[in-house]
């Protein structure tokens, strides 16, 4: 799943995504006060324009050139700052945002977890991570050849990873609210939502 992998996607749809921000976006971050938020991942820019809208300074980062400028087309009233990067190569700034928004974001394990604590990293004192991925049963019903999904972490190892430092605010598997992306089968999500210590 490299730059080309994701451009090719991107390029095979007009539209990839709905344009709407991620239900657990919604739901778990409504309430937060506004801050610096990461958008990793951020693909067509709908949870960064959300996240712009309700105050939020947004850095949004996709490996992506075909998905950024669809994501750059739309206004975001110039909260937003686009970014093409790769976060599993090359970690954001450490203590740099209150709110680190991970979704769909393919975080394939690694020895010593170097990818996953550059992005906890980035969470400053008193910030929030919120990891959203399609649960881990459905991606194995449902997953490619060649995929396996225990090559990838779940909002459950990431909790183990955390404690007993953060406060875990959730860790559990829902049902999603909204239609799963054409072509998949998704219907459950599961959600990590932590505090790190102030």
């Amino acid at each position: 799943m490299d730059t080309e992998h994701w451009d090719a996607m991107y390029r095979g749809r007009d539209q990839v995504f709905s344009g709407n921000p991620n239900a657990v976006l919604v739901a778990e971050a409504a309430g937060l006060p506004p801050g610096r938020a990461l958008d990793a991942g951020c693909g067509e820019g709908a949870d960064a324009r959300w996240l712009a809208r309700r105050g939020w300074q947004v850095t949004a980062v996709d490996v992506s050139g075909v998905a950024l400028r669809r994501a750059r087309a739309t206004d975001a009233g110039g909260r937003v700052t686009w970014q093409r990067a790769d976060l599993l190569a090359a970690p954001p700034p450490a203590g740099a945002y209150d709110l680190v928004s991970v979704h769909y974001f393919p975080l394939r394990r690694r020895p010593g977890h170097a990818a996953l604590r550059g992005l906890l990293d980035a969470v400053a004192p008193g910030g929030t991570l919120l990891f959203a991925t399609h649960a881990l049963a459905g991606l194995a019903r449902h997953g490619e050849p060649g995929f396996d999904p225990a090559d990838y972490y779940q909002p459950g190892d990431i909790a183990g990873l955390l404690a007993p430092d953060w406060e875990i605010l959730a860790d559990e598997t829902r049902p999603r609210t909204a239609p799963p992306p054409a072509g998949t089968h998704h219907a459950h999500d599961a959600v990590l939502r932590a505090r790190r210590p102030g």
